[in-house]
């Protein structure tokens, strides 16, 4: 009987390190969230700074969130990720680092 040695697969390495990004990247939002939504938002109401007619609490910990974690995600997605086949063939020609197929 032939001996079969397993390769793994690179793309796996890839995958692999993009989800741990996106991990990292959803814990740090949460953590952006509830800084700005409890840090600011901890006082009294009488005492809320306001921005664009939002408690500064609000506005930072969403509003302003939202914009800088797409931007994020966007800097991410263009930088680190790559474009991979995603088929069960083994005959591309695909290399982790490279962007495209």
């Amino acid at each position: 009987m032939a001996e079969y040695k397993f390769q793994e697969d690179p793309r796996y390495a890839q995958a692999n390190k993009e989800a741990l990004m996106a991990i990292g990247l959803f814990f740090l939002n949460i953590i952006w969230w509830f800084a700005f939504a409890y840090g600011l938002g901890s006082g009294s109401p009488a005492e809320y700074g306001y921005v664009l007619g939002f408690p500064a609490w609000f506005f930072w910990s969403c509003i302003g969130g939202f914009f800088v974690f797409s931007a994020l995600t966007w800097v991410m997605v263009s930088f680190f990720y790559a474009d991979m086949p995603l088929d069960a063939q083994t005959d591309y020609d695909w290399k982790p680092g490279r962007k495209g197929a």
